[in-house]
């Protein structure tokens, strides 16, 4: 129906095309503005002709086509193949943004924090991990722009 449709509405366009064109203009154009008279801009009244009523009826057609085949369901299906593909490549859920504490180090539930050099160990009777270096800049340094390497954060948990 869809395509029946819009073949009957590109027809009604090619022939109100030619319509159009084999109609003789009114005359005057653009440099008629400079006149006096709305006879002269708007032209007079000319007698209805054949082609006068072709261009009216192939229109109107037009528009009545054109409503038609917004309101008419398009054919085949909803989505290209191009669209399928797509929703086909793309994960359905997004992966979970961790984001790192400041000091660059992933932070896990129940892990200590790394104490600081000269610290007391941590009270929680297990044995705090030795410090590692460092890959922070000093202070006033300026970063290099490029991230530290090592292993992803996981993903943080919320202590309940």
């Amino acid at each position: 129906m869809f395509a029946f449709l819009l073949t009957l509405l590109i027809l009604d366009a090619l022939l109100l095309s030619v319509v159009v064109l084999l109609q003789a203009g009114q005359g005057g154009g653009l440099a008629s503005l400079g006149g006096a008279t709305t006879d002269t801009v708007l032209g007079g009244r000319q007698a209805v002709t054949l082609l006068t009523k072709a261009t009216w009826w192939c229109g109107g057609i037009f528009l009545v086509l054109a409503l038609a085949l917004s309101l008419v369901p398009r054919g085949g299906s909803d989505t290209s193949d191009l669209q399928q593909r797509l929703r086909a490549a793309t994960p359905t859920a997004p992966a979970p943004s961790t984001s790192l504490p400041i000091g660059g180090a992933p932070a896990t539930p129940g892990a200590a924090a790394p104490a600081a050099p000269g610290a007391a160990p941590a009270p929680s009777g297990k044995a705090a991990p030795e410090p590692k270096p460092s890959t922070a800049p000093a202070a006033g340094a300026k970063p290099s722009g490029t991230a530290p390497t090592g292993a992803p954060a996981a993903p943080t948990q919320p202590k309940k």
